[in-house]
């Protein structure tokens, strides 16, 4: 087994983002927390403010021998709008802001070459607003957060905007799948 890697990515609201990664190969663990703020272990409560600076994110930890640094980026992309500023549909606010969180120098490199393929290629119709920074301040959210969707299937907003983006994950990513 290779030697596990982090990467912290901010897509929206991180219960749906959680609810993907958890069903992606390779990925080993994965924590919905907050990132690149100043408050030092803010509360959800504190985060929804806006006033923290941190982006509701989830941390992955992963395998790189089963799946690799742009996969999970390709996947990142494709799962929400990386177009939209600040906001992830309804959910409107700095802390559900596009962000790719790196832990080393080779991430950074996938994620700024991803970027900039995506935008030669136009992928979007629209700027890439997806801020590419070193992880900073991260904390893991509270308990009830962690595995909201698998927890909570039923819930209205995990079967309007959760599964969608699950579904769209595994239709998209059919080889990525756990099986």
């Amino acid at each position: 087994m290779s030697d596990l890697q982090t990467l912290v990515l901010g897509g929206g609201c991180f219960w749906c983002t959680e609810a993907v990664y958890k069903e992606v190969r390779g990925v080993t663990d994965v924590e919905s927390g907050y990132s690149n703020g100043e408050t030092a272990q803010p509360t959800y409560e504190e985060v929804c403010t806006g006033r923290t600076g941190h982006a509701e994110v989830v941390k992955l930890t992963y395998d790189p021998a089963q799946v690799g640094t742009r996969q999970l980026l390709e996947i990142f992309f494709v799962v929400h709008d990386p177009t939209q500023m600040n906001r992830q549909g309804n959910d409107v606010g700095t802390q559900y802001r596009s962000g790719i969180y790196y832990t080393n120098e080779e991430q950074k490199k996938v994620a700024e070459d991803l970027i900039r393929q995506l935008t030669q290629d136009d992928a979007f119709g629209k700027p890439i607003v997806t801020e590419v920074k070193p992880l900073a301040n991260y904390s893991p959210a509270e308990a009830y957060h962690q595995d909201f969707f698998e927890k909570n299937p039923t819930q209205g907003y995990c079967l309007a905007v959760a599964a969608p983006k699950v579904a769209k994950f595994r239709k998209t990513f059919t080889e990525l799948t756990r099986k």
